[in-house]
């Protein structure tokens, strides 16, 4: 299995310039199927020769068209954010040059997010990404939040889409790169220049990180991260809720294009109905806490955002 050190130290040389990505990929031949997919775009090439009776025309409804699938692709790209549970909490509003963004509340995690605010987090995340590529497409993106508290939406963000120069940051081609795992780091510690390219990565406008990497302070955040699963593995909700947004197949994965994938998380794909029994006997605060325990030992340090 392929460890997570090179990609995370990859994801923070590409986000030094432009602070805010995190990534962390495994190496399983869905994940490598579903990459695949991420990475494909909806922009077809339209350059097709026509008729010379009608270029006029056929000029404006291929430019209309491009715009539409301009339109298109801007979504797609904002669709790979993260979410809670993958559960994919946003729905896309195209008007002419604007692309709004309301939180799907039929997708809420009421156990897990009782007060929606990793929801909207969420639809931060989208927007970040919708941002991002469509200024690789030659727009300028206008981000505007609109709480409307008395809204049956929730609020909603309107970003604003003017032409401008084409130009692609380092963070664009990364949006179809990033994905989670939660597999083993390789237990080996990170130079100087690394954990400076990584505190560098992770400081940004309001935003700080702390680095932690002596033996001393990892156990006592792996005291919390103990405690806190332990609590939380308790409550029947949470598993329930988190039960029903696991894919335990591939064919389950990529049928619904969200949820939680089971390989990534180092178990294997099964039928729903054998997964979610075999759940209830491997998935216990005993096991978890001991794989945890691993993980955030196996690691050279961990961050903490400070906002």
């Amino acid at each position: 299995m392929m460890t997570r050190r090179p990609l995370i130290l990859g994801a923070a040389a590409c986000a030094a310039a432009l602070p805010g990505l995190s990534a962390c990929s495994g190496s399983t031949a869905v994940q490598d199927a579903a990459l695949a997919l991420r990475r494909s775009t909806a922009l077809a090439n339209n350059d097709a020769s026509s008729g010379a009776g009608n270029v006029a025309s056929n000029d404006a409804s291929k430019d209309a068209s491009k715009d539409t699938r301009i339109m298109q692709e801007l979504v797609r790209s904002a669709t790979l954010a993260p979410s809670s549970h993958n559960t994919q909490c946003w729905q896309f509003h195209i008007a002419q040059a604007s692309i709004a963004i309301t939180p799907d509340l039929a997708r809420r995690c009421p156990a897990v997010d009782p007060d929606d605010h990793h929801l909207f987090v969420s639809l931060g995340c989208a927007t970040e990404n919708l941002v991002q590529a469509a200024l690789a497409h030659g727009l300028h993106a206008e981000p505007l939040f609109n709480a409307e508290p008395n809204g049956a939406s929730g609020g909603r963000i309107v970003i604003g889409l003017e032409t401008t120069k084409p130009s692609a940051s380092p963070l664009y081609p990364a949006i179809a790169e990033r994905q989670c795992t939660r597999g083993d780091y390789d237990s080996q510690p990170l130079t100087s220049a690394e954990l400076q390219m990584l505190e560098q990565a992770g400081t940004g406008d309001g935003v700080s990180v702390r680095l932690l990497t002596t033996q001393p302070a990892i156990e006592s955040v792996l005291a919390y991260v103990v405690a806190a699963n332990t609590e939380q593995m308790g409550d029947p909700a949470f598993v329930a809720e988190l039960t029903s947004w696991i894919r335990f197949s591939a064919d389950e994965a990529l049928q619904t294009g969200d949820g939680l994938f089971a390989a990534a998380s180092g178990n294997p794909a099964l039928p729903r109905w054998l997964g979610s029994r075999m759940m209830g006997l491997f998935y216990t605060p005993k096991s978890e806490n001991e794989k945890y325990a691993r993980q955030i030992r196996n690691s050279a340090g961990i961050a903490v955002f400070v906002s």
